[in-house]
């Protein structure tokens, strides 16, 4: 980290340029698509896994609350 800001500060050059503000609105607007995309990615993934694992747990509730009558004579 310190290499890199040692290396910005002696090594940059001035440019005289100017930032138009729709192009800042565009950067603006793909980093706020991107974050929404992960947010949106990381909550359905999360509902799959809660759903998974709720499934599973409920089987095996099941398959404990079950009794069988194979040792009992009809």
């Amino acid at each position: 980290m310190y290499f890199f800001g040692c290396f910005f500060s002696l090594f940059t050059n001035y440019a005289q340029a100017y930032i138009d503000p729709s192009a800042v609105t565009y950067v603006i607007q793909a980093v706020a698509s991107v974050l929404i995309a992960l947010g949106a990615a990381f909550t359905i993934f999360h509902h799959k896994i809660l759903a998974f694992f709720k499934k599973s747990k409920k089987k095996d509730e099941k398959e404990e609350d079950t009794i069988e009558f194979k040792d009992v004579e009809k």
